[in-house]
């Protein structure tokens, strides 16, 4: 398996389905979204994995579009499952939804006297300058959800950069300290006062700042933020796709999905519990974006990011 969870939180899941299914032994290694789609496009001769475990549905679709994917319709989670959050064709299906915001230190806005930001244009603010961290958008699926919000709330809302984009896309990115290449590195950075903001994923900036007590407060762009959903696939031609069955079934689970509350994750099982501290989409303004198109998209993006940003 191919798990784009953090360790911590991988652990979680994979031990209740352990104890739910003593027979099987889970091997996993951990990578980030953008680390696993470069995986399994180097292996796509010779796949050594069956799952892909969590991580943006962008990267999920840029895989199928590749032809790296296996469809998969039989589980019983994808009869619930509506379709907004899964492919037409089974090739992904969504586990998880969550939201982009920021995570800012309180000392530092008690120090400076000025409010969390709570516009995208307040992060262009000259006291954010050199105070802002993020994860490159070509490792971190988070990165890659923020960079896409950014381009519908911003600009046009059709999918692609335009000037309005690439202006803001620039002013940005002379206001970043540094980048990262994981997507919540940047939540205890500014937790611990290294950096003043963090752009990450709401279930992350509680339970990685705000559940740990870091001086931090979380707040969301009144243009619209990007969302996630967060997929699971199946490797195509992957060595044991029977137990990848079983385990993609029982992740679309109530058993499975409830185990998300734990780490402030909104569950897309519509019997799993949704968590008092979890954001969920009436509390945040959420801009539509095209999954499919942005993941079929997603090199090319990366590419223009770069080009623009000089990363």
């Amino acid at each position: 398996m191919y798990c784009s969870f953090d360790v911590e939180e991988a652990e979680l899941y994979i031990s209740a389905f352990e104890a739910s299914h003593p027979d099987i032994d889970v091997q996993y290694v951990r990578l980030s979204s953008g680390q696993t789609l470069a995986r399994i496009r180097a292996e796509a001769d010779n796949p050594q994995a069956s799952i892909w475990y969590a991580g943006s549905a962008t990267s999920h679709i840029a895989a199928a579009a590749d032809g790296l994917l296996e469809p998969y319709t039989e589980s019983l989670g994808w009869q619930f499952m509506p379709k907004e959050f899964k492919d037409p064709n089974g090739y992904w299906i969504g586990i998880y939804v969550g939201y982009i915001g920021f995570v800012t230190n309180t000392d530092f806005l008690r120090e400076h006297g000025i409010e969390a930001p709570k516009s995208w244009f307040d992060l262009l603010n000259p006291v954010f300058k050199g105070e802002i961290a993020k994860a490159y958008p070509f490792t971190s699926g988070t990165a890659y959800t923020t960079l896409i919000g950014q381009l519908t709330a911003i600009g046009s809302p059709e999918p692609g950069f335009d000037e309005e984009d690439i202006a803001f896309l620039q002013a940005f990115h002379e206001q970043i300290h540094h980048y990262t290449e994981s997507g919540t590195a940047c939540i205890t950075q500014a937790g611990q006062g290294e950096v003043a903001v963090g752009i990450a994923f709401s279930h992350d900036i509680i339970r990685k700042g705000i559940a740990k007590g870091y001086p931090v407060v979380m707040t969301f762009p009144v243009e619209g933020t990007g969302y996630e959903i967060g997929g699971m696939s199946l490797i195509k031609g992957g060595p044991e796709p029977d137990l990848a069955r079983i385990f993609y079934d029982w992740a679309l689970s109530k058993e499975a999905q409830d185990l998300f509350a734990q780490k402030y994750r909104v569950p897309l099982n519509p019997e799993a519990e949704v968590c008092d501290a979890c954001v969920t989409a009436d509390q945040v303004k959420v801009v539509p974006l095209d999954f499919t198109w942005y993941g079929e998209h997603k090199d090319e993006i990366i590419e223009q990011w770069r080009e623009i940003t000089g990363e």
